[in-house]
């Protein structure tokens, strides 16, 4: 035996249904197992999408619509500076190194460095230089009198 040989088991495979082939095929004959009247019986006749409802309102046009979605809005992950000292405190961020999107990252302080906003919310004691995508007019004010910069990161890196 070998791969040239092989055949299905018996009984494994049949011959497809011939349909729309007269009332002797055994199959429906002048409907062709497709029923009777209605859309779907007609030839040229294209499945539907999903969330098609047989012609009655749709869901989507009778629920009410509220609001804005804009498609050109930015999402940050934000840290505020109360966050940032207290990682200060507890060692998890040195003071002396700058502190990036990918350290606060690191750090716990947000889950994804790839747009980062420092906000205004707690106190800052130490001097630190922080670089991120965005401040807040707070946050900037904060870390500059507490005696460190804070740096804006170009969007294309």
């Amino acid at each position: 035996m070998d791969l040239s040989n092989l055949k299905p088991a018996e009984g494994a495979t049949h011959d497809d249904q011939r349909l729309g082939r007269g009332e002797g095929s055994g199959r429906g004959g002048h409907s062709s197992t497709r029923g009777t009247k209605g859309q779907s019986s007609r030839s040229g006749a294209k499945e539907r999408p999903m969330w098609f409802e047989g012609g009655q309102m749709p869901l989507f046009r009778r629920i009410p619509k509220h609001g804005f979605n804009n498609p050109l809005r930015v999402e940050y992950n934000v840290a505020n500076v109360g966050r940032i000292q207290r990682l200060l405190d507890e060692g998890r961020i040195d003071a002396d190194e700058p502190i990036t999107p990918d350290v606060l990252e690191e750090a716990g302080a947000v889950r994804d460095a790839g747009r980062v906003k420092i906000l205004g919310d707690g106190v800052l004691d130490d001097a630190i230089e922080v670089s991120a995508h965005a401040f807040s007019g707070s946050a900037t004010e904060k870390i500059e009198n507490a005696g460190g910069t804070a740096t804006i990161v170009d969007e294309s890196q």
